[in-house]
């Protein structure tokens, strides 16, 4: 099982090496905002919440475009679109 996973990470990189480290970039800044919204409810912190999910969104934006993935981008499109929208909001609005 450990040698799967191993063998899928490494596939991950030597597929697109900047792919992956955006990626990376991304899993943790989602983690991040994920922990700051669940245990700052029910008043979460919108103004740390936004700007930390659309890092988070958008570095997936490139890498599922580097990687020519439609679903994954479309997605993560969606999700930049609505932090941005969230960011606009919340700084400027």
């Amino acid at each position: 099982m450990l040698k799967l996973l191993k063998e899928f990470w490494v596939n991950s990189y030597n597929s697109d090496p900047t792919a992956f480290y955006f990626e990376v970039v991304s899993v943790a800044f989602t983690i991040v905002g994920s922990c700051v919204l669940t245990f700052t409810s029910p008043n979460p912190i919108m103004t740390v919440v936004f700007p930390i999910y659309w890092i988070g969104s958008s570095t997936m934006l490139y890498a599922g475009i580097r990687r020519r993935q439609i679903w994954l981008s479309t997605l993560t499109a969606w999700f930049t679109t609505m932090n941005t929208i969230g960011l606009y909001k919340v700084f400027i609005a």
